[in-house]
């Protein structure tokens, strides 16, 4: 089980400035960990489209944000997202918290449908994505960051479970 405080490791490494998040059930973890690193400024919304717009702004102001949001309000945030990062063609590294990740792959009726519609809405957005399971895969988090700047463009990290501090 990967750590939060691994995760807050590969974002410093990536040079981000401010988190922007909606607390939830997949992301409440990362809440000490972050708030344990001066250099991070957490920014919390009230919904997560206000996230994007937020970002857009840092982003736009010479700052390095990321949104952290579970993949419910991934699904809500759609328009907004669209009509800043995908049209304006900015990067964005974007955390998702993958609720539902792990009984839906242990093939166990999921108790909502959020796990069976996150990788083909981000498919259909044409968004890439990387699955944050383990210790071992913390390391794909600055790619995906390099990417992101790469294709000026979104890219998410699927973060599977809850991890411990």
């Amino acid at each position: 089980m990967a750590r939060s405080h691994l995760i807050v490791e590969a974002l410093q490494k990536c040079g981000v400035t401010h988190v922007v998040w909606l607390p939830d059930s997949e992301s409440r973890f990362m809440y000490d960990a972050l708030r344990a690193v001066p250099q991070l400024t957490l920014v919390p919304v009230c919904r997560e489209g206000e996230a994007f717009g937020i970002a857009a702004g840092l982003h736009l102001g010479g700052k390095t944000p990321v949104v952290l949001i579970q993949n419910t309000g991934f699904f809500e945030s759609g328009d907004v997202l669209r009509g800043t990062f995908l049209t304006l063609r900015l990067p964005l590294l974007l955390l998702i918290g993958y609720r539902g990740y792990h009984g839906m792959r242990a093939g166990r009726q999921p108790v909502d449908t959020a796990a069976v519609y996150t990788e083909p809405i981000l498919r259909a957005w044409g968004i890439p994505y990387v699955l944050v399971d383990t210790d071992a895969d913390v390391d794909q988090i600055p790619q995906a960051f390099a990417d992101s700047r790469q294709r000026q463009a979104p890219v998410a990290v699927l973060i599977c479970r809850e991890y411990e501090a």
